[in-house]
């Protein structure tokens, strides 16, 4: 039987431009299963998970749930949780991590500047500190959302861990069921569809060194999937892999079309066409959907560097 992965993966659909958008991500570990709506639909508190979702609505913060890979027992009351938050946009990038034993103290949290890069609440609530370890790779295993992701995400996240490689977190959902197994890689926000272990291998190794993998890279999700496009485009085109090298300085336009200028850190600017197109053949968008659809796909259609003049001075 074809699963939403299967077909996605066989219609050879472009991952490019399809991440989750979300300035700054924030992490509570919450062991034991997950519901489709797992905030909601776990073992922490609903009205805990409700007063997060709305905490979090137009901040930029995207908040999600992590356990560790393997069997999860069910664990209803762990008394200490990890906690990570992240702020993914270029020249203000951190990860930082705290525990509490009371996950209602993230409600304490200023939700508007974590979302524009300002972790100070987040260091005076949880006693947050900079994350000195390795980058964190977080594999979606929500098989209550879309089955792809359990039968895929889960024997990823288990082979990664037991090869030794540090910061594997299962994770609770990073939309695209059909590119399963889908990853984050934090701290610099990129996301990967129909990930495999040796690229993602790859992936945390040249993260370390604050560069990117752009193989099965879906985008940056501090952009808007146009900016998403534009900037692996240019990264493509240039060869320029350095994390911070790139940003989306601004996008015009609404769909079907935009016009996005990324820029260089060197002061090089480049206007990226982007149009928005429709998969076809008509295909399942998940697993547990009723009818077919016609998922979104954003096309480059040219990539053109900008003449930069600078004033003289005097």
């Amino acid at each position: 039987m074809s699963t939403c992965s299967s077909v996605s993966r066989d219609s050879d659909e472009p991952v490019s431009g399809t991440a989750a958008t979300a300035r700054t991500w924030l992490l509570l570990e919450q062991p034991g299963p997950w519901g489709a709506k797992a905030l909601t639909s776990s073992h922490l508190d609903p009205d805990l998970g409700r007063a997060l979702e709305a905490a979090a609505q137009d901040t930029g913060v995207r908040i999600v749930l992590i356990r560790r890979p393997g069997r999860h027992a069910d664990r209803r009351m762990p008394a200490t949780r990890r906690v990570y938050v992240a702020h993914t946009v270029p020249g203000n990038v951190w990860l930082r991590t705290a525990t509490t034993s009371d996950p209602a103290r993230l409600l304490d949290l200023d939700f508007a500047a974590l979302g524009r890069g300002d972790h100070g609440t987040f260091d005076a609530v949880l006693g947050g500190v900079p994350h000195e370890g390795d980058p964190l790779a977080l594999v979606c295993t929500n098989g209550k959302r879309d089955r792809c992701c359990a039968l895929l995400g889960r024997p990823l996240a288990a082979e990664l861990a037991t090869s030794g490689v540090e910061g594997v977190w299962e994770v609770t959902h990073l939309g695209g069921h059909r590119f399963s197994p889908t990853v984050l890689v934090l701290p610099y926000g990129y996301a990967y569809g129909r990930a495999e272990a040796h690229l993602l291998k790859e992936v945390l190794q040249r993260a370390r060194d604050g560069r990117v993998v752009v193989e099965g890279c879906r985008g940056r999700s501090a952009w808007e999937r146009p900016g998403q496009a534009a900037e692996l485009a240019v990264r493509t085109g240039t060869g320029e892999y350095a994390a911070e090298a790139l940003g989306v300085v601004r996008t015009t336009g609404a769909a079907p079309h935009w016009e996005v200028t990324v820029g260089h850190v060197d002061g090089r600017r480049w206007l990226v066409e982007v149009a928005q197109g429709a998969a076809s053949p008509p295909r399942p968008e998940s697993c547990g959907a009723s009818v077919l659809g016609s998922p979104a796909r954003m096309d480059v259609v040219a990539v053109r560097e900008l003449r930069v003049t600078t004033a003289l001075a005097g």
